[in-house]
């Protein structure tokens, strides 16, 4: 099983009245239910990151048929439909919070719906709900220079640590990006193990700081949710996702040579 390809399903936004901005990666309270439900039925095994990262580090057996039920940014939507759930079925989940986008002394006004305060985020991290860093302001992580880049991982972990009592040892990379300069710097700041997108089922020979996740969305069904659980046609599934993605990498990546040539005239 230390070679196991797990599913990690990555949500957003739970929501029955979604904005605009978070509709598409949003998806409705019935819908999650049901889901979840599946999961049970199907005799599935929910872990979360840490515990997952930790079985792969140290060789320890996976329990069997696992899961990873995870939730990025911080949206208010976990705490009032999604927790009920997860605590029904008695499903251990991963949140990433954004710190800046959540509300109270650290909001710099980024949320992009309604999200999460720290007494919603308390709560959970007290019902078996991992807190994991997401960064401070949800930039494009390898698109900011390395002092930027620092700050934002530093300032989550602490903003995370001083609020919860406990120290995150799970990184979310913000919209998915990463590269080698990003990966090795969440790594130097302290943080055990990182999750991307990608679209595919996670595997211990990817590295702790580059596991890959599935994308749960509005119009994800439950028969193509079960086919994804499954770990079934996973590349046609997501075949308009990955032809997008390589496209815009090329962009990017043009992008950040630019940067450096402005950044070695100056």
């Amino acid at each position: 099983m230390t070679d196991a390809r797990v599913p990690i399903l990555m949500y957003h936004s739970i929501a029955t009245s979604p904005n605009d901005a978070t509709r598409e990666l949003s998806v409705a309270p019935e819908a999650f239910a049901e889901q979840m439900a599946l999961i049970g039925d199907l005799g599935l095994t929910p872990v979360n990151t840490a515990d997952l990262a930790a079985r792969w580090r140290s060789g320890k057996p996976l329990p069997g048929r696992p899961v990873l039920i995870t939730f990025d940014d911080g949206y208010e939507g976990v705490h009032r439909h999604a927790l009920p759930v997860l605590a029904k079925h008695g499903f251990a989940a991963t949140l990433f919070v954004s710190t800046g986008w959540l509300r109270g002394p650290y909001d710099t006004g980024g949320g992009l719906d309604a999200m999460l305060d720290w007494n919603q985020v308390r709560e959970l991290a007290g019902a078996d709900v991992e807190i994991g860093g997401h960064s401070h302001t949800h930039p494009q992580l390898d698109q900011i220079p390395d002092d930027t880049l620092r700050s934002e991982l530093i300032l989550c972990k602490e903003i995370i640590s001083d609020e919860l009592g406990t120290v995150p040892s799970s990184f979310a990379y913000p919209y998915g990006y990463s590269s080698r300069r990003v990966r090795e710097t969440v790594r130097e700041t302290g943080y055990a193990q990182a999750l991307a997108v990608s679209n595919g089922l996670a595997r211990r020979r990817q590295g702790p700081y580059a596991l890959t996740r599935l994308t749960v969305r509005r119009s994800t069904g439950i028969e193509e949710f079960q086919r994804l659980v499954e770990g079934r046609a996973i590349a046609r599934t997501f075949a308009t996702d990955r032809a997008l993605t390589k496209g815009y990498a090329v962009v990017r990546r043009a992008r950040q040579v630019r940067r450096k040539a402005i950044r070695s005239r100056v």
